[in-house]
This record gives structure tokens, C-alpha cells and sequence, in this order.
């Protein structure tokens, strides 16, 4: 992407953050697990363009929330709006959703049987009722902005962990998503591999993309993130710009999980 382009991204992102109608709304978002409550009256609206990440300890519902997104996990109270769509009026919604919204999961998720180009063709041609030569055209444009093309003939077990996760983040792209949700996307992969995931990711978030990201990656928070998210026991107990979350945390669970996860990456550096 040149500067210009960078420019008008970036131009076009702060413009759709800086208000009109949210392009998620989640209203009073409760969930359970049998007796066990996993999300608790969670608010949250986010604009168009805006990159948000979600942080804290194991078991504090962040997956949970954002797998409801595009309702890998039904809700039993509230109200999730997606792109003016209602996923809680009925299931008959989801399809539409899901072909707006792409996910990435912390295991990549591809199909083993496939090559990288027929895992990024076969949602487009099914779901977008694309010809195989544009599914084809679009899975190399994309294999390409991820820095990967020349894999596009292997199977997923001849690429490397970062590589095959690449090859998830251009399969999601293929669908031309509005929203992207990142699931602990580099949790999965050995240390070497993590910068280039984020790499790509903070390409995205360059060209304007609407991003919600669960990860403990706080570097990319601190350089990625219009707004960071930490939640704990369910619940979204704090949320700020970067600089203000991390130099001047307001809660004092949030300044504990910091004081944890930053001691914790300092260890491993």
C-alpha cells in the first residue's frame, strides 16, 4: 500500500469512527453455560473502521463475546446488531452475517485435504457464488497481500505454523468481509512465527479494516488499538485509548492483569 493509499485508509477510517451508526451494537449481552453465567449485560458499540482489542485472564468471556458475533454461540439475553442486521431476531440472519464478518481462530482451521487454494476458494465459490476463475483471482490477491503466493499448490501440513495462519487471515479476506474477529490468533504458534501474524494484521488495520482482536499481544495494542477492552469475569471492566489503558489504568483489576502480562512478556524477552 503506498503513502497515499495509506493516507485515504487512514482517512476514511477516522472518518467512519467519528460517528454515524455503529456497525456493532451489543446490548445487554448475557450468556450461561448451563447454571455457569459466561457474559454478563455486556455493552458495546463499535464504528466502522474502528480496531479494537480485547484483553485478560483465561475464562473472562473474551472469546465467548466475540464468537457471539457472528453466533458460533447463541445468547440467551440481549441484542447483537451487525451491519443493521439483528442476529437475535432468528437464526435465519446468520448466513447473511457470517458473510460479512471473517474469523480467525487460534488453530488455523484449514482443510487438510485442500491446497492453500482451494481452502481460500471454496467459501467464495459456495457462499458468494463466485466462478472458479474470480475465486481463483481473488485467493491469489489475497495469498499476495499476506506475502505467501508461492503456497498457494501446498497442503497445510507442508507450510509452518505462521504460514498456515497467513493462509487462514486471506481465506477470511476472500469473502471481502467488513469486520475481521481475531481469536488469540498467534497463541498457537512457536515466538518466531508471532511477528509475522501481526504483521499482516497491522496491514489490515492500514488499510481501514473493522478489527476486534482478543490477544495478550500488547504491542500490537499499544500500536493497533483505537480502543483497548479488558474484561474479567464476564464482564467489561475497563476500556480506553491505548495510552490512557496502559500508562493510567482507572481499575484495579485491570493494573494487576497488566502488571502480570507485561512481567510475564519481559520474562520471555
Amino acid at each position: 500500500m503506498n503513502a497515499e493509499t495509506g493516507k485515504a485508509a487512514e482517512g476514511k477510517a477516522e472518518g467512519s469512527r467519528a460517528g454515524g451508526e455503529p456497525i456493532i451494537q451489543i446490548d445487554g449481552l448475557s450468556k450461561w453455560y448451563g447454571q455457569f453465567q459466561v457474559l454478563h449485560d455486556i455493552d458495546l458499540a463499535v464504528q466502522q473502521g474502528e480496531r479494537i482489542v480485547i484483553c485478560g485472564p483465561s475464562g473472562s468471556g473474551k472469546s465467548t463475546l466475540i464468537r457471539c458475533i457472528n453466533r458460533l454461540e447463541t445468547v440467551q439475553k440481549g441484542r447483537i446488531v451487525v451491519d443493521g442486521i439483528d442476529l437475535t431476531a432468528g437464526g435465519r440472519n446468520t448466513q447473511e452475517v457470517r458473510r460479512e464478518v471473517g474469523m480467525v481462530f487460534q488453530q488455523f482451521n484449514l482443510f487438510p485435504h485442500m491446497t492453500v487454494l482451494e481452502n481460500c476458494t471454496l467459501a467464495p465459490m459456495r457462499s458468494r457464488g463466485m466462478s472458479r476463475e474470480e475465486a481463483e483471482e481473488t485467493a491469489i490477491r489475497y495469498l499476495t497481500r499476506v506475502r505467501i503466493p508461492d503456497q498457494a499448490s501446498k497442503y497445510p501440513s507442508q507450510l509452518s505454523g505462521g504460514q498456515q495462519q497467513r493462509v487462514a487471515i486471506a481465506r477470511a479476506l476472500c469473502m471481502s468481509p467488513r469486520i475481521m474477529l481475531f481469536d488469540e490468533p498467534t497463541s498457537a504458534l512457536d515466538p518466531e512465527m508471532v511477528k509475522e501474524v501481526l504483521d499482516t494484521m497491522v496491514g489490515l488495520a492500514e488499510d481501514g479494516m473493522t478489527m476486534l482482536c482478543v490477544t495478550h499481544e500488547m504491542g500490537f495494542a499499544r500500536s493497533v488499538a483505537d480502543r483497548v477492552i479488558f474484561m474479567a469475569d464476564g464482564r467489561i471492566v475497563e476500556q480506553a485509548p491505548p495510552e490512557q489503558f496502559f500508562s493510567n489504568p482507572q481499575q484495579e483489576k485491570t493494573r494487576n492483569f497488566l502488571g502480570q502480562i507485561l512481567t510475564s512478556h519481559h520474562a520471555r524477552a
